[in-house]
């Protein structure tokens, strides 16, 4: 039986094999995690994330050809960590931060018994391939690395032209060819989730090291223009939000996911404006959206992101499990997610209950 590991269990690590192992029993699938929390929650009966059928496709192969645990022995390694943009050194605010993914590559370098493709699953810049290839070189049992990059309508499959290169690539395609691609999302006040703005300001990073100012300064719009949408949309409030109630539906960044990552949100601009916040999300947390709310930017594997909201902010974020409570006297209403479900309100059940002078954006 082929085995397939991967090195993060996060939003995309996880569902990612949960679906290889639903579509391919003939292989045995791992997920490992340094987050020994996140792991137990894989192994329990609520899930760390939320996807549209996720729960079912886990239920049905965890235990048989899908495993959460910490052993990383297989024939392919997917590599699925994070890559934050860098905070401190060169190229900060832009360049990639590869600790992660380093890490998990001495990880693989270390542990490795046998010959195995190594895939990179992570969004990363032009000639990581390279650079990690060097850690994992130094095993004496030798890796065969090649890359799979995927975006959002395909899977893209590349690796050197060599005999070991196209023996790897084929073994790829033989597990890619069961797999179910997700749709493109809508988009709605600016983008968001943890890729987009990251890689453009990799690519913005790329093209000055690389002389090419005029490139650079081109996705640096890209960038000022999602910006400019959001704040925006909070100028579009007229200026008069102040200890008003608007309530606000949806916090992920797009429909089906709990994932909050970089979300378009706008609840820290209408926060800063002094507005009493009236949050619904059906995925995300009252917890999630605290922690979010408490720092200027969320990492899903930094420690900060556990401190909790001020008591000044606090008072002014309240979560609710229904999205007409959530409306209930409000003087603005945003709908900032595109849930299924809100295009099934009824919106003059809605007008009914909402305060005078009231606006929906």
């Amino acid at each position: 039986m082929v085995k397939i590991c991967c090195i993060g269990a996060g939003y995309v690590g996880g569902p990612t094999m949960a679906v290889i192992a639903y579509k391919c029993p003939n292989i045995q699938v791992a997920v490992v995690d340094i987050s020994v929390p996140r792991i137990s929650a894989w192994n329990s009966d609520q899930l760390p994330i939320y996807e549209p059928g996720l729960d079912d496709v886990v239920k049905h192969c965890r235990g048989k050809n899908l495993f959460f645990s910490i052993d990383v022995e297989a024939d392919i390694v997917f590599v699925s960590v994070n890559t934050p943009t860098k905070t401190s050194g060169l190229g900060v605010g832009k360049a990639a931060d590869l600790t992660y993914w380093e890490n998990a590559a001495r990880m693989i370098a270390d542990v490795s018994k046998s010959e195995k493709i190594v895939v990179e699953k992570s969004t990363v810049p032009v000639k990581t391939a390279e650079a990690i290839e060097k850690i994992l070189t130094h095993n004496s049992k030798g890796i065969n690395y090649q890359t799979a990059i995927q975006d959002l309508f395909r899977v893209l499959i590349g690796g050197r032209e060599t005999p070991e290169g196209f023996k790897a690539v084929k073994a790829l395609k033989d597990v890619y060819a069961h797999w179910m691609l997700p749709k493109w999302h809508m988009l709605l006040v600016g983008f968001g989730g943890s890729c987009f703005q990251k890689d453009i300001l990799n690519l913005v990073y790329i093209c000055e090291c690389n002389g090419l100012p005029e490139v650079a300064e081109y996705w640096k719009q890209v960038i000022k223009i999602n910006d400019y949408k959001k704040n925006r949309f909070v100028s579009s409030m007229f200026n008069t939000v102040a200890n008003k109630k608007v309530a606000i539906l949806g916090f992920a960044f797009k429909k089906d996911t709990g994932d909050t990552r970089e979300t378009p949100a706008i609840c820290q601009g209408l926060l800063g404006d002094k507005a009493q916040l009236s949050i619904y999300d059906p995925q995300v947390t009252e917890d999630q959206i605290q922690r979010d709310l408490s720092m200027n930017k969320f990492d899903w594997d930094h420690p900060l992101h556990l401190q909790p909201m001020s008591p000044t902010t606090k008072k002014k974020v309240h979560c609710l499990w229904d999205a007409y409570e959530a409306t209930r006297d409000a003087h603005a209403l945003c709908i900032l997610t595109e849930w299924d479900e809100f295009k099934k309100l009824d919106f003059q059940r809605v007008y009914d209950q909402h305060a005078e002078a009231s606006v929906c954006v």
